[in-house]
């Protein structure tokens, strides 16, 4: 009897598995989940609220029952807890906006053979070409994380002293604001580039915090910022930079800390085999399409980076941070 023909299931398994994502991403695209805030509606009731055709939203509602964020009984729709705590507009927790650097990430992945047959970055994030447009994009795809970030951090028992924040390349200022928004007695101070510092004053301005945080243009790879700190913060900052340029981030942060100080820096980071944490292994395949040397650097090189500043006793704390991202945290010498 011939044997039974070898059939494939990775194979299709991770080509319907990209098809919850993107259902996801059309949802939060067109804001079908604050309608449903309200409580449970039917197609054509959702698509009256969005002002879209029902027989085009149909399929799509179907398909987020499907990724598990909505439900579908009696003839309507309803989110899901997850969704409706973090998709519908104005919500605490709203991370809505973030399809922006969903659709950004996930288009510039889909080069990725191309980057790698050119040897260059396909789908280069150059903050000095990006238009204000495309800059705004990306800094409100991010913001919600940050100001995540921010809250998460501002509860941690590190922090229960600190009077003043570094919140280094700090993009939207959205861990700035979300730590000062978190502990009244907080100011903070965000480092960014010449390009992006307008974009974190808006958002500041936007939170009504001027008073409390300040927005200092600079390049930490080549100099320590102005200035004594009691925490700084680097959010998805050293994915972003080549491993020397990490290790002078680092190392000028660490000038600014004050004895005793803590540094946190939240990302990706890779275990020291390069095969975990699964979201810092996947990330990889991003940031080689978007960055000239960023990546997931490895735990070895974010302690040896840390010593060399003057931290010790770094604490990993894989996938801790929202997102899956990873938290380091260590305490400057005394």
């Amino acid at each position: 009897m011939a044997p039974e023909p070898f059939q494939p299931s990775t194979i299709p398994r991770h080509l319907l598995g990209v098809y919850n994502g993107m259902a996801m991403l059309a949802g939060m695209q067109l804001d079908v989940f604050t309608p449903l805030g309200d409580g449970p509606l039917s197609c054509q009731q959702v698509a009256s609220a969005l002002g879209v055709a029902p027989a085009r939203l149909d399929p799509l509602l179907y398909a987020l029952v499907q990724a598990e964020l909505l439900t579908f009984e009696g003839g309507r729709f309803a989110n899901m807890p997850e969704a409706d705590r973090f998709l519908v507009r104005g919500r605490p927790a709203y991370m809505g906006s973030a399809h922006e650097i969903y659709s950004d990430l996930w288009a510039s992945t889909l080069g990725t053979a191309r980057s790698i047959r050119a040897d260059a970055p396909q789908a280069k994030h150059d903050f000095a070409a990006m238009t204000d447009a495309e800059l705004g994009a990306f800094f409100r795809g991010l913001h919600a994380g940050a100001l995540a970030t921010g809250r998460q951090l501002a509860a941690s028992e590190a922090c229960a002293g600190a009077r003043s924040l570094l919140d280094v390349g700090g993009g939207s200022g959205g861990v700035a604001i979300g730590a000062c928004e978190a502990r009244p007695g907080l100011t903070a101070t965000i480092v960014e580039l010449g390009r992006v510092a307008p974009i974190a004053r808006s958002f500041v301005a936007e939170a009504g915090l001027d008073a409390r945080i300040a927005v200092l243009e600079a390049d930490l790879t080549e100099a320590p910022p102005a200035g004594l700190h009691d925490v700084a913060v680097l959010r998805n900052l050293l994915q972003v930079l080549s491993p020397e340029q990490c290790r002078r981030v680092v190392r000028h942060v660490g000038a600014a800390i004050a004895p005793g100080g803590v540094i946190y820096i939240v990302g990706h980071v890779l275990e020291d085999s390069r095969l975990a944490p699964p979201h810092a292994v996947a990330m990889n395949l991003v940031f080689l399409n978007v960055y000239d040397a960023g990546a997931s650097h490895t735990e070895a090189e974010h302690r040896a980076w840390l010593a060399e500043a003057g931290f010790a006793d770094a604490e990993i704390r894989y996938g801790a941070g929202p997102g899956n991202a990873s938290i380091v945290v260590a305490r400057k010498a005394g």
